[in-house]
């Protein structure tokens, strides 16, 4: 698993089934990129923000946590996406996001060039 986080970012990694190996981040603000290798059964990878869980799918895929709001790019691979409360997962192929808000539908979205390159250049890429 890599991280790469950017300036200022304010997360928690955290090892939730106890087997000393980081399995989760709790982000609350700015932007992580994550690239994992694919994971048969147990547990996912996952990044949790204030109104998010993204669960990893063997990808690379960035998670941006603002006030009030969490959006969620993917590089290449696949990533589910879903609120902190509620059951709804919406899965994210390769450079799909979402914005996700208090309240709203999960619309996933093919961004432009422009935010994808504005995203990464905020974490060095």
């Amino acid at each position: 698993m890599t991280i790469v986080a950017e300036n200022g970012a304010r997360f928690t990694l955290q090892d939730r089934d106890g087997n000393g190996r980081v399995d989760s981040v709790e982000l609350s603000s700015k932007a992580l990129l994550l690239e994992a290798p694919g994971k048969q059964g147990g547990n996912r990878f996952r990044v949790i923000t204030p109104q998010a869980i993204a669960a990893v799918r063997g990808t690379k895929w960035a998670v941006d946590a603002a006030e009030g709001k969490t959006s969620v790019f993917v590089v290449n691979g696949r990533v589910a996406v879903g609120r902190r409360t509620g059951s709804h997962t919406v899965t994210l192929g390769r450079g799909e996001g979402v914005d996700l808000e208090a309240a709203g539908p999960l619309t996933i979205k093919r961004w432009p060039a422009a935010r994808v390159a504005a995203l990464m250049a905020r974490l060095g890429q």
